[in-house]
């Protein structure tokens, strides 16, 4: 089973919808799919239809006795599988810290489910805390939304430099999220990440009103909106993943 995480250090730029519809992608190229909510808000799980519940909270979910096979939950696509999230998961790094060591916490989790599943998708909240931290050492790839704008670059040169300093560290794949190609810095931008952030994938993923309708019909775009230029995208996405991960 490969390990990938949605992660960025700054919220808003588009780690859940990523998270979602590349499980989405994942399961229609025929893999087995657990899609793990790690984000107290929950929007994941929201998504794919499922109730935000995690059994007996973060604290049980990460002792010594939890487990993840416990809070699996079906969806509505049979490939893809999800572990909720609830709100306890706000003193999720509470929780790890009083464990033995917090930082492989997650990857024991994973451990016993591996045969399960080909791929494991993790939908992370945003910034560099100990959950992170036992992301990054659970995970095979971090797959980073970047708005193409100064912030966004700024905090993915924040992780870069974080992850050189604590080795070892998961391949990180970044890309261009919530592209607006009318507008010239984003363009700018764009092209100075492709040029100079080695690995930094060709797949953008459009700014699109067909996105923000994922709420409305809480479903992956490619359920409502198979031949729309964002479904193309990730699909495109997807593979662009495949191929670094599975080579």
């Amino acid at each position: 089973m490969k390990v990938l995480a949605t992660y960025s250090i700054k919220g808003g730029v588009g780690k859940t919808t990523t998270a979602v519809n590349l499980a989405r992608q994942a399961a229609a190229s025929g893999s087995r799919v657990l899609l793990w909510d790690l984000d107290p808000q929950g929007a994941a799980t929201f998504f794919v239809r499922v109730k935000p519940s995690v059994k007996g909270g973060a604290d049980r979910l990460v002792s010594k006795t939890g487990s993840l096979a416990a809070n699996i939950r079906a969806t509505d696509d049979p490939a893809v599988h999800i572990v909720p999230a609830d709100f306890s998961l706000r003193h999720l790094d509470l929780a790890l810290d009083d464990t033995k060591h917090p930082t492989r916490r997650l990857a024991a989790l994973l451990a016993p489910i591996a045969d399960r599943y080909d791929v494991a998708l993790i939908d992370c909240p945003p910034g560099i805390t100990l959950t992170s931290e036992s992301v990054f050492a659970a995970a095979d790839a971090l797959i980073v939304p970047t708005i193409p704008t100064t912030l966004s670059e700024r905090t993915l040169d924040q992780l870069t430099t974080f992850l050189s300093d604590h080795p070892p560290a998961p391949m990180v794949l970044a890309f261009a999220s919530m592209l607006d190609r009318r507008k010239r810095l984003q363009r700018d931008t764009l092209a100075h990440l492709m040029a100079d952030i080695d690995g930094f994938l060709p797949t953008a993923i459009p700014n699109s009103s067909v996105i923000e309708q994922m709420g409305v019909h809480r479903s992956p775009i490619a359920d409502f909106a198979p031949r729309s230029p964002a479904t193309i995208a990730y699909q495109n996405l997807w593979a662009d993943i495949a191929g670094r991960v599975w080579t």
